[in-house]
């Protein structure tokens, strides 16, 4: 079986889930990617790489209490598992492996 693979948004979403750690959460993620990209992110983008991912295992999921402020609405948070981190250890292997393998020339 074809081990389970990992875009380039999902990684994006992936990091912020392990960087918050117990408080990820929809709008938490959505809030932390446009920061650091700068740009605007679609919060049902979020939501859908985040449904793939638990169902390839990478994240699980719990729900937090119910709050008046969200209407009696729980928040959905997510956690990074194991295989998610180990996942993400082999991303950033690639990534950093490739990168090294640029000459050192000048690109002045």
């Amino acid at each position: 079986m074809k081990e389970p693979s990992l875009g380039e948004f999902e990684e994006l979403v992936l990091l912020m889930v392990a960087a918050l750690h117990d408080e990820a959460y929809g709008v938490a993620i959505l809030e932390g990617l446009e920061e650091k990209l700068n740009k605007r992110v679609n919060i049902s983008a979020i939501h859908v790489a985040l449904k793939r991912m638990e169902e390839k295992g990478f994240v699980k999921s719990r729900y937090g209490g119910i709050t008046t402020d969200r209407g009696g609405r729980r928040k959905k948070f997510y956690v990074i598992t194991a295989f998610g981190k180990s996942v993400l250890d082999q991303q950033y292997a690639l990534r950093t492996g490739l990168y090294q393998q640029i000459p050192k020339i000048s690109f002045g």
